[in-house]
């Protein structure tokens, strides 16, 4: 009697592994961005740009947006390059990022980023920032398909 049940509960426990084992996981992928934001404020600033999403083998085109609340001077270019992850298409990539940052920018200098959005998309950004910038705010980045 003990054997049957032993012998029962380990083939109960084969069948389910060999399940899950079948069934096609559900998986995030990545792809890489690049984008170009001129941001420029005295308190208040705005941005705005534009970019693109390669995501397996074909190109997005991206419209880039945001507003900035703190203390914020001054007015910069940058072109940041990257990758997102944990999204499973394109459209996973538009929404709302938010971010608190500081910096400061006199001429040319270095600029990186990690954002997130609603729908767990997350930007790892870089990139070369010009101009005269000086920045502690807080921010909000839309990011849309054309």
């Amino acid at each position: 009697m003990r054997f049957s049940s032993a012998l029962r509960s380990a083939l109960v426990a084969l069948v389910a592994l060999a399940v899950a084992g079948v069934s096609s996981p559900t998986y995030a992928d990545s792809g890489t961005v690049r984008i170009s934001v001129v941001k420029g404020g005295w308190f208040i600033g705005a941005s705005g740009g534009s970019g693109t999403l390669t995501f397996r083998g074909r190109q997005y085109p991206l419209s880039v947006g945001g507003l900035s609340a703190g203390l914020v001077f001054g007015a910069s270019q940058t072109d940041f390059v990257g990758r997102v992850t944990n999204i499973r298409g394109p459209a996973d990539v538009a929404g709302v990022y938010g971010a608190a940052g500081a910096g400061a920018a006199i001429g040319a200098g270095a600029r990186a980023i990690v954002l997130r959005n609603e729908k767990g998309a997350t930007l790892a950004l870089s990139g070369r920032q010009i101009g005269l910038m000086a920045n502690a705010d807080l921010s909000g980045l839309a990011i849309s398909l054309r």
